[in-house]
Formats: C-alpha cells, structure tokens, sequence
C-alpha cells in the first residue's frame, strides 16, 4: 500500500476500477473526511450523515468506471454525495413551504458583528438545526453554490420555492444567531 500513497487521482481511480482493493481503501482514506463534512451539512445529526457517507461511497465505487477523467475526482465524488443526501432527504421527505418570491425577497440578510466569536461548529449547529428542507436549500445554494433554478431541478420544486426556502434559512438562522447575540452576514446574491 506504501507504493500506492504517492500516485495521483487518476492512476488510483484505474486501479480502483480494477478492483484493487487497496486502491479502494486509499481512495476512501484521502477523501472521507471531506465527504463527511459535506454529509453533516445536509443531516440533521452525526448518525443521518454517516448513513449518507455510506450510500455515498456505495454509489462511488459501484459508479467509479463512468468517471471520465475530464475533471477532479474529488469535484466528482462530491457530486456523487450531493446528490445521495438529496436523495435521501427526499426518501424521508424533505418538506418544503411555499412562500410568495415577493416575500422570500424582502426577509433581510443575516449579518455579522466581527467582534462576537462565532466558530465554525456554531453555525454548522446552527444550520443542522434547520428544517431539512431550508438546510438543504441553504446548503445547496450558500455553500455549494448553485442558483436557485439548479437546485430546483435538482429537488423537483420550483425556483420560487427554492429562493423562499433559502430565505426562509436565512431568517430562521438569524433569530438563532440574534439570540446568541452574534451576526453573520450571508449575501442574498
């Protein structure tokens, strides 16, 4: 497995593709804690996420021969969790409220007082916290950045839906914030 650490992406995805299993486990090895972090952003606790990290490299590695060595592997395996989170969110059915655009429009933005210390773990609390159809949202369009029409598609409601969902968060995570008496500015794009 030594010769195995030093060789880029690529020459480990072939070898995983032909059932190397150390490949496999050093594939797994270099990206499971970022996976992880992008799992505990959509679940709303420790337990949901790992179920979703599983399915996740699951569908990797039974999917790992479509890669098509066109971009990174790792932008890759972190569409492959995206989307198994969505999917999962959506099988335990994710609700989403809909609200008039007008309205998703006015709810103000969060905004920061760079004086108060606010961690990265207080936030990530803060959205898990969310219902998980604003904490999806929220995540998709904030941290992942994709419009609101992409995430639309993704999750099978409407642009509106999505950009009262995301302001919906905002508003949510703003009581929170204001209640901790801390700020945090996300721009509304």
């Amino acid at each position: 497995m030594s010769g195995l650490t030093n060789i880029s992406d690529d020459e480990l995805v072939r070898s995983c593709i032909a059932d190397d299993a150390k490949a496999q486990k050093l594939l797994f090895d270099r990206y499971s804690r970022k996976m992880m972090g992008i799992c505990m952003r959509y679940a709303g606790n420790r337990p949901e996420a790992e179920d979703m990290l599983q399915e996740g490299w699951i569908k990797v590695f039974r999917n790992l021969g479509s890669f098509r060595f066109e971009g990174s592997v790792e932008g890759w395996i972190k569409r492959v969790m995206v989307n198994t989170c969505l999917e999962l969110l959506r099988k335990n059915k994710m609700q989403y409220r809909e609200v008039e655009i007008e309205t998703a429009e006015e709810m103000g933005s969060l905004q920061v007082n760079s004086s108060d210390s606010l961690t990265a773990n207080d936030l990530l609390k803060m959205v898990h916290s969310l219902p998980s159809g604003f904490r999806s949202v929220f995540n998709l369009y904030a941290i992942e950045g994709y419009t609101h029409k992409e995430i639309g598609k993704m999750l099978t409601i409407s642009e509106g839906t999505s950009k009262s969902q995301y302001s919906r968060a905002r508003a949510q995570l703003q009581r929170m914030l204001e209640k901790e008496n801390k700020y945090f500015l996300v721009s509304a794009r």
